[in-house]
């Protein structure tokens, strides 16, 4: 091998190598509590977030969960994905929703830190149940087997889910053809085993 070649060897494979360790997904710490006292309860000096982020998450994540929650045209349909008595109408979850259209209840909800104004994500997200006791984000990137914990996730999982206000509610056809709400996700299991 000439020295010109082992030159242009050792390049590509250096460029491979920055390559792939580009692709890597940013992570981030993540936290998931079932209710705001829950948060707060863990706060620590020095912590990864205040009481303050606490606030500020939860009123986020339930701000998300009106705009973006799974909505479904009967509660039949919505206990069949979510379990039953995970379920409520539209018009509690809003000011001015249907009485005809039900949501899933809000069952927790996961902060991430750092991501606060960056374009396209939600520092916290809405979590709901799934109709096998899991959990699972309003983008459905995600499925837990808790409600609360810590970990390091990837951005990614962060993506301001899809608004659903004001669009037609799914059917049982539906979420059936969709195989469900929260089956579709990564699998991903960061918090309880």
């Amino acid at each position: 091998m000439t020295k010109r070649s082992r030159h242009v060897a050792i390049a590509i494979l250096g460029a491979a190598a920055f390559t792939v360790a580009g692709c890597r997904e940013e992570q981030v710490d993540a936290a998931a509590f079932p209710d705001l006292q829950s948060c707060q309860d863990q706060v620590q000096p020095g912590g990864m977030f205040s009481a303050q982020d606490c606030e500020t998450a939860f009123a986020d994540a339930q701000t998300l969960h009106v705009e973006s929650a799974p909505r479904y045209d009967s509660l039949t349909v919505c206990e069949e994905q979510h379990g039953e008595g995970a379920c409520g109408t539209e018009a509690a979850a809003t000011s001015g929703g249907s009485g005809g259209i039900f949501m899933p209840l809000l069952a927790g909800y996961l902060m991430g830190n750092m991501l606060s104004g960056r374009s396209g994500m939600a520092a916290s997200q809405p979590l709901y149940k799934t109709s096998d006791g899991r959990f699972t984000n309003a983008a459905r990137t995600s499925t837990f087997s808790s409600n609360s914990g810590a970990t390091k996730m990837g951005t990614s999982q962060f993506v301001r889910p899809t608004s659903t206000a004001g669009k037609a509610p799914m059917s049982r056809a539906t979420a059936t053809s969709r195989g469900g709400f929260g089956t579709t996700g990564s699998g991903r299991t960061g918090f309880g085993g």
